[in-house]
């Protein structure tokens, strides 16, 4: 059995919409000779992307009680600073302000407890996740890696099943989206912002890592950041270079997948730490 990305055989399809015009037109993507395939993925790894995207949803929800929590407290007159952090003593500020309606400081007692219960299943998770990662061998050697942490080793482990079908780190980038868009014509080569093609959770876990480790290297408390990484840094904005370390992990990863090797610094000051 072979797996066809939607997006590849939608060119294929002629006009209209039923099921003999998309038969035809997988029939004709499959006699591609580069038309490219999905692997199967194993019931065990759907499990764990049935995890993460659970964990996913849940944080979800918490990033959005927390803003209502905020938008109402806001209302009355009462403010807390950015952070996750400050949302329980918001709500203790709010529970001992007798100034309040009955009715609103009910409401808030219930937004609480519901943060509580969101707080307690994503804890539940992650420890599941944890287990997850120290059971395989691949994933606790991608942790290794700068600006990789579990969940980013995790999501790289169970989101390339077979990272032998990439010919090289590049393509593994590209197939990520964390390569320049090619706008190329007439000999001329231009290259736009990255595509953002591909897994949209994995692209934004390697970005989310990278901008951690770039937040640590710019104040100073990293001590061993990479050379390559302050000497970009200089160059281009955070963001930018957020993309390039992103892209340089995303090869490093494939690297690693593909040989079975650890990673090794090629020197002292190259690791820079280690994020989510």
């Amino acid at each position: 059995m072979k797996l066809l990305p939607a997006q590849y055989v939608k060119a294929y399809v002629k006009r209209g919409k039923n099921d003999a015009a998309d038969a035809e037109a997988l029939c004709e993507a499959m006699s591609r000779k580069t038309m490219r395939f999905v692997p199967a993925k194993s019931a065990e790894q759907q499990a764990g992307l049935m995890l993460m995207g659970a964990r996913d949803r849940l944080v979800r929800n918490r990033t959005q009680l927390t803003n209502a929590i905020r938008g109402y407290a806001t209302e009355f007159g009462l403010t807390a600073a950015k952070g996750m952090a400050h949302v329980m003593p918001l709500l203790d500020r709010i529970a001992a302000d007798e100034t309040l309606p009955a009715l609103a400081r009910d409401l808030f007692a219930l937004q609480r407890d519901e943060l509580v219960r969101i707080e307690a299943e994503i804890d539940a998770l992650d420890a599941k996740l944890k287990t997850w990662h120290r059971s395989d061998e691949c994933s606790r050697r991608l942790a290794e890696i700068p600006t990789v942490g579990p969940i980013v080793a995790s999501l790289l482990r169970l989101k390339t099943p077979a990272p032998e079908l990439f010919s090289s780190g590049r393509d593994f980038a590209a197939w990520i989206g964390l390569t320049p868009r090619d706008h190329s014509t007439a000999g001329k080569n231009r290259l736009g912002v990255i595509t953002r093609a591909g897994d949209e959770a994995l692209r934004s876990a390697l970005v989310v890592g990278a901008t951690a480790v770039i937040q640590h290297a710019r104040t100073g408390h990293s001590k061993h950041a990479s050379p390559w990484l302050l000497d970009l840094l200089k160059r281009k904005s955070p963001k930018l270079a957020a993309i390039a370390l992103a892209n340089k992990t995303a090869r490093i990863a494939w690297k690693l997948m593909v040989t079975g090797e650890r990673y090794r610094p090629r020197s002292a000051a190259s690791p820079i730490g280690h994020a989510a």
